[in-house]
């Protein structure tokens, strides 16, 4: 059986797994096992028969922005759905607290398009953004994630 589900304390170290092993990859942000703890409540993973194979987390930068970060699906469960539904629960919370838009800087620009998201120029970001979260990452000068965005409300 299969799942999105909102993590656990137990989820945690497979978490740490997924998400560091894309960052070594330069596709997300390292993140320590203290910052998924910190965090934890914000995550949802992929589960199949008991082994977790996804997560995403859903951060609040504003009223009416909102980011998906985190995004993570096994290599051996690449193409199955895993990563739409992730980013259809965090879609779906976005809408329950009221939150107008959401936004991802990705490099995945297909996937996101074909979950409703659209281009948009970086620099149009609230500087709450990037004063939080861009300037501590190492590509910050020479940043080639690509934002998109979708409107939930």
């Amino acid at each position: 059986m299969d799942q999105i589900r909102k993590a656990t304390m137990d989820d945690t170290n497979r978490m740490h797994q997924l998400i560091n092993a894309y960052a070594d990859e330069g596709k997300l942000l390292h993140r320590t096992l203290s910052s998924i703890y910190e965090n934890l409540q914000c995550f949802y993973i992929a589960e199949i028969d008991g082994e977790i194979v996804g997560t995403v987390s859903l951060h609040i930068l504003d009223k009416e922005l909102a980011e998906v970060r985190s995004l993570t699906v096994s290599s051996e469960c690449f193409g199955n759905g895993i990563g739409k539904r992730l980013v259809n629960a965090v879609i779906e919370e976005t809408k329950t607290l009221g939150v107008t838009s959401l936004l991802s800087l990705t490099y995945q620009v297909g996937f996101f398009e074909k979950c409703g998201f659209t281009l948009i120029d970086k620099r149009t970001l609230p500087m709450a953004k990037i004063w939080k979260d861009c300037v501590h990452c190492s590509k910050y000068s020479n940043c080639d994630e690509n934002a998109m965005i979708i409107h939930v409300s």
